[in-house]
């Protein structure tokens, strides 16, 4: 059964991004071949006008194909594309809209689920900041002298790297007993400290003895859930452009999630009720926008980059050049996807 929730989360999700594509390519006349759910061969169609909607045997991803496209081209080489359908043949921001149109409407189903969620609570509450709430008595905070109020400025790991969060979440796993430097703003004073995180055993991870200052409680209602949705998409869109980030500089590599961990995530959410797993999809489906908007030509960032380059130049980029790219990205997408499921793997084996 948890298996069955979780295909139908990523395959919900993608067919919102695949549709994103599909509207805004058909509001501006480009010939949809095809708009399919799931990859390989088809096991259910239906043809409505000059587009097939079907479903295919594999529920992994999903795609719109369009005239102009060489790949799609090759695979519908027996239908005669009328002149001006090509989305080669459309004006650059036309073109740049339906490319963004996927990751825009993952971004509205976000802002949609987490307003559901919120007024089905009834309450709102902000991230907790990076300000220091209660310091526990004989913990490594209260050891170094850590005060309540305190503002985190700065963290310092024993290998140099450096962690500023603005949100209590954005603080790091403290890994060892090894001496972290903490700088923290108290009463507008920069203060700077050591602290030698202890192991909890309860916790079974390290730990500087510390809690969040809580933040005040807003009631929800209809007229206002979009309101506080929409601060929550902010929040956690902050959260993972930080990720990604710090992904990029090798922080946090350990912590990622890859498909086996997603379904661990889904199984978990599901089994804890509706809401929680409507969250965990809002989340996923920010995530799969986010992601999309990376400058790799395999995404829809990188499509867009490389379409704009056309347009500065005023002609078309050589295809030997893209397919090289294009490889190149997807070696390194494969690369990403065998480390994060190793990752997933080794929490399983030896955690």
């Amino acid at each position: 059964m948890n298996l069955i929730i979780f295909l139908l989360v990523l395959s919900f999700i993608v067919a919102i991004h695949e549709f994103g594509h599909l509207l805004a390519a058909k509001s501006f006349g480009v010939y949809c071949y095809e708009y399919a759910i799931g990859m390989g061969p088809q096991f259910w169609k239906v043809r409505k006008k000059e587009t097939t909607y079907a479903l295919r045997l594999l529920p992994i991803g999903g795609f719109v194909a369009m005239a102009g496209a060489p790949e799609d081209d090759e695979n519908y080489p027996d239908i005669e594309v009328p002149k001006g359908r090509h989305l080669t043949e459309k004006k650059t921001w036309q073109r740049v809209v339906v490319m963004l149109a996927g990751v825009i409407m993952n971004f509205l189903l976000a802002w949609v689920l987490f307003s559901i969620c919120l007024v089905s609570t009834g309450r709102y509450q902000e991230q907790p900041k990076a300000i220091v709430g209660e310091v526990f008595k004989n913990s490594a905070a209260s050891e170094a002298g850590l005060q309540s109020g305190d503002i985190i400025q700065d963290i310092a790991s024993p290998s140099g790297n450096h962690v500023k969060p603005y949100l209590f979440s954005e603080m790091p796993k403290f890994e060892s007993s090894e001496a972290y430097t903490v700088t923290v703003l108290r009463n507008g004073e920069s203060k700077t400290f050591t602290i030698r995180p202890k192991y909890n055993e309860k916790e079974k991870r390290y730990l500087i003895g510390i809690s969040s200052k809580p933040s005040p409680i807003k009631k929800v209602n209809f007229w206002n859930m979009w309101w506080y949705g929409a601060l929550t998409f902010k929040e956690v869109s902050g959260l993972m452009a930080k990720t990604i980030v710090h992904l990029f500089q090798g922080i946090g590599l350990k912590n990622i999630a890859g498909p086996v961990g997603i379904y661990q995530a889904t199984s978990q959410s599901a089994s804890m009720g509706l809401i929680p797993l409507l969250f965990l999809m809002a989340q996923l489906s920010l995530n799969v926008g986010i992601f999309n908007l990376l400058p790799l030509p395999v995404l829809d960032g990188g499509q867009i980059v490389m379409t704009l380059i056309e347009a500065i130049l005023h002609r078309p980029l050589k295809e030997k050049y893209k397919l090289w790219v294009m490889l190149a990205c997807w070696v390194l997408l494969i690369g990403l996807m065998i480390f994060v499921t190793w990752n997933d793997i080794s929490r399983l084996l030896f955690h």
